[in-house]
């Protein structure tokens, strides 16, 4: 006889709570997608050198022009998720967000970078992102040495898709005058 499993699927009210209860901690290394706590894939250098490296370029080429958010959650209410892209552009606030975390509203471009987390964040986030109302994510794909570019949400999944190589020019679509090459961003 198969015994059907149900999954109960956390709120991100509930999320909260668990970690203002204790229960899960910073050293917790989870993210709330789609309503699961999922452990997140350990950091390696190539993956650590190139978010730093994107944080640096934007900060310096776009100035007090935007927040960039690097490793922090933000949050979907709708889409039970609360994930902590890698890099995130923000519309400014003066707070910097200190009363509540940056909704799909706030973000102008969301980038993840992919070695071990290819799987899901091709899987799964892009999809969710897409849910969420993401205009624009950038996944930089470590071992292919490209940069995936997904421009308007269509449910789950973006209408415009392109992948770049290396030498190639990319500009975010919330700052079009910022002209930069995958090279840039991935050294």
């Amino acid at each position: 006889m198969a015994v059907m499993l149900r999954r109960y699927r956390f709120t991100v009210d509930e999320y909260d709570r668990l970690a203002q209860a204790g229960v899960l901690t910073q050293c917790d290394r989870v993210e709330l997608l789609d309503g699961e706590i999922v452990e997140m894939t350990p950091i390696g250098d190539r993956h650590a050198s190139v978010v730093a490296r994107m944080s640096d370029v934007f900060a310096a080429r776009l100035g007090e022009r935007c927040i960039v958010w690097g490793q922090n959650p933000v949050g979907f209410r709708v889409a039970r998720s609360v994930p902590q892209p890698d890099v995130t552009l923000l519309r400014r606030r003066a707070d910097f967000y200190a009363t509540g975390r940056p909704g799909p509203e706030d973000v102008l471009l969301l980038v993840e970078v992919m070695d071990s987390s290819a799987e899901t964040d091709r899987g799964v986030k892009l999809a969710l992102y897409a849910r969420a109302g993401i205009a624009e994510v950038w996944l930089a794909d470590l071992g292919a040495d490209a940069l995936e570019v997904y421009r308007r949400p269509a449910g789950a999944e973006y209408a415009d898709a392109r992948v770049l190589g290396r030498s190639e020019r990319v500009s975010p679509e919330a700052f079009p005058d910022l002209a930069l090459t995958v090279a840039d961003l991935l050294g």
